[in-house]
């Protein structure tokens, strides 16, 4: 007796007093009594009473554990007794959590988790996710409070980037022309202005590179093609000066004799500058498909803004741009990055006879192959205030402009950090009583503004030196006064704490049997709830003086985790929980037959509630070609329906051997029988092939229907 003890995990270890001596000395010296003679006493004690209960060696770690509590509450030592539960506590939680992270950590180092379509399944790759674990982890267990840790564990809402949660930010609007003005440290030395366009879309690849190591999420120039235009002109005026000395080389002028005409030179001089500005716009495309430079393991969420610009320079920009990107890439493969955004703005680009109207048109061919560019409109309901400064969006849907601390401006802002509702637990609990579900939703949202406030109130204590380039390079609105020491805080109060909201469609079948894609009624419900949210966010604003705003969740993994959660506690629903994915935030269900027009009328409505960012997609059963007429009926639709960013969804299949691109329905290329197919789909947003989509998300593009053919 007394050799052996019966551990957790059912194996036998050698039984060893000393062991109950040290953890009951731990205890007595946490409640300010360290005497070890009477741990021994105490001990001893534990012996007596486990010779008591047991007469073989069957007993467990935890039958030893719950007698030492005994001890110490029958022998008078309550504030002890209490010191051992809280430390016997807080070692089981450390044991489930290091039981959690190596069950993870096998999984990963067989195969990457695709919660993040933009993952691969590299060494860097793996390393990044066994990492994110450990952060996680830590985070739900020593930072987070518990009843925020309990929310996020049961799926009542759900904390985006966890395992980045008090080390960096979410995302920004780089000021792009400022850093390539003035010249940049990006920790190797400083960089000089360019002085020519390649230069220059180098440049803005290497600093949406550099950002991305100081932030988790996704990096965008707001005015791409008005901060390039002053490269292109550098580009001609170099171009002419080169030219005419290649010129004054083999004898002509362009005056004399032997003369070339001025006509000529600007002729060859325009052909040159748009040439190098093409090979630009090509370079740039290749490099933020190829740099894996996000943590080592993804390409960096990168976007661009533009369309706007009238000027010549301006407008060479997005035209060899959108030329370079449906060229596409070597073997004619889609680009997946970076995330085009073409402003329509009345009077500069959407009518024919506006400046930019043929760069419109231009825009709406490349989309037709490519599927980007996505449009933002800048004359809708809610962008409209804004139309000088102008508004970008970036990544999958993020909005960033009005501010309550200062100047409502793009640039140099983004979003700190994202908290996400389950709408559709909230529909379920409330089982078609509203009153308790508005109540359950005031709850909710009370513990999420409660949590961003927790966790910015991490992220305030941050130091410039944290952030080498985004803070080190002045980036952000406000960090220019700010030495390497100081505080990340007056800067970052710019910024916006979004609070996300997911399956809108399946509360709404919950709480009234249909969705607001088939239902009047449940329509003005969904109005109501997601315009109840934005108030709220309106009065967490004024309230905290911070900027909180709503967001249309761009739920990838997590609309699949919080419907196997909800699956396990409330069985399958009907309508609610009887697939594989929630719906995402306020869309209509991808496997519900609506018509485009119909589809566009019902989601545009909740554009302008979600100041943090929205978008709504069409499907089409395959590329509409050169119906140009047909898919700008589309974007005018949108327009009408007073959207502030929305696309066009088909699918995009490649054959990465001869390059067909087409709607390839079998496994072999029906041109040259290669097995190389690229099968391109948009995922929340961004675009990525369907071998990185998880298995929810894959489901779910599975099952969308075409809302209109052409």
């Amino acid at each position: 007796m007394f050799e052996t003890i019966i551990k957790r995990d059912g194996r036998t270890q050698g039984f060893h007093e000393s062991k109950i001596t040290d953890a009951i000395l731990k205890c007595l010296h946490a409640a300010g009594q360290a005497d070890r003679q009477l741990a021994i006493e105490l001990t001893l004690e534990v012996i007596k009473k486990i010779k008591q209960q047991y007469t073989e060696d069957n007993y467990t770690v935890e039958n030893v554990q719950d007698i030492v509590e005994n001890v110490f509450i029958e022998k008078g030592y309550a504030k002890e007794a209490k010191a051992y539960i809280i430390y016997r506590d807080n070692r089981s939680r450390l044991r489930d959590a290091q039981s959690e992270m190596m069950n993870a950590v096998s999984e990963i180092l067989q195969e990457t988790n695709r919660d993040n379509a933009n993952v691969g399944n590299s060494p860097s790759a793996k390393v990044l996710q066994i990492s994110e674990i450990a952060s996680k982890n830590y985070y739900l267990k020593r930072v987070l409070r518990e009843k925020e840790t309990k929310a996020h564990i049961n799926g009542d809402i759900y904390i985006h980037d966890l395992s980045w949660y008090g080390k960096t930010l979410t995302c920004l609007q780089i000021p792009l022309d400022r850093l390539l003005r003035e010249g940049f440290n990006n920790g190797h030395g400083y960089i000089r202005s360019p002085k020519g366009i390649k230069t220059a879309a180098s440049l803005a690849a290497i600093i949406l590179q550099s950002n991305q190591n100081d932030m988790h999420g996704g990096q965008s120039f707001a005015y791409f093609d008005r901060d390039l235009a002053v490269y292109v002109e550098l580009e001609r005026a170099k171009q002419d000066q080169l030219i005419r000395s290649n010129l004054k080389e083999l004898g002509l002028s362009a005056d004399g004799a032997a003369c070339v005409s001025e006509e000529k030179i600007k002729a060859l001089v325009d052909e040159r500058t748009k040439e190098e500005t093409f090979q630009a716009m090509e370079g740039f495309i290749y490099n933020l498909n190829t740099m894996h430079s996000r943590a080592g393991a993804q390409v960096p969420f990168s976007s661009i803004n533009f369309g706007t610009d009238t000027t010549e320079a301006g407008r060479m920009v997005t035209e060899c741009f959108l030329l370079a990107y449906e060229k596409g890439l070597g073997k004619g493969e889609s680009p997946l990055f970076p995330n085009i955004c073409f402003k329509i703005k009345e009077d500069v680009n959407f009518e024919a006879g506006d400046p930019n109207y043929d760069l419109f048109q231009l825009s709406m061919r490349v989309a037709c192959k490519r599927l980007f560019p996505t449009y933002s409109f800048q004359d809708s309901s809610f962008n409209k205030p804004f139309r000088d400064e102008e508004v970008a969006y970036m990544g999958c849907r993020t909005r960033v402009i009005s501010n309550c601390n200062g100047p409502e401006v793009t640039n140099c802002r983004g979003n700190l950090s994202f908290t996400t509702i389950n709408l559709p637990r909230l529909g379920i609990r409330a089982d078609r009583d509203l009153s308790q579900f508005w109540k359950s939703l005031d709850e909710i949202f009370d513990l999420c503004v409660e949590q961003l406030l927790t966790r910015y109130n991490v992220q305030k204590k941050l130091k410039v030196k944290d952030f080498p380039f985004l803070m080190g390079q002045k980036l952000y609105v406000d960090s220019e006064g700010l030495s390497p020491n100081d505080t990340i805080e007056k800067a970052i109060r710019h910024g916006t704490l979004s609070i996300g909201f997911i399956g809108l469609a399946e509360c709404l079948t919950a709480l009234t049997g249909r969705h607001h894609g088939e239902s009047a009624e449940a329509q003005a419900l969904g109005v109501a709830i997601v315009s109840h949210m934005r108030r709220r966010c309106d009065e967490a604003t004024k309230k905290y003086s911070l900027n909180f705003s709503l967001l249309a969740t761009p739920a990838e993994q997590l609309s699949g985790k919080f419907t196997s959660i909800d699956i396990e506690q409330y069985g399958v629903i009907p309508g609610v929980t009887d697939k594989k994915w929630y719906t995402n935030s306020f869309h209509v269900p991808v496997e519900f037959q609506i018509n485009a027009l119909d589809k566009i009328a019902v989601e545009g409505v909740y554009h302008k509630y979600c100041n943090a960012g929205h978008i709504s997609y069409v499907e089409l059963q395959s590329a509409p070609g050169q119906n140009l007429e047909a898919f700008e009926s589309l974007v005018r639709a949108m327009v009408e329906a007073d959207m502030g960013y929305a696309a066009v969804n088909f699918p995009v299949d490649i054959c990465c051997d001869c390059g067909l691109n087409s709607v390839i329905q079998e496994n072999n290329c029906p041109k040259c029988g290669g097995h190389n197919i690229s099968r391109v789909r948009r995922i929340t947003g961004y675009l990525s092939t369907i071998d990185r989509f998880n298995d929810s998300k894959l489901a779910e593009v599975q099952n969308r229907q075409i809302h209109t053919s052409f």
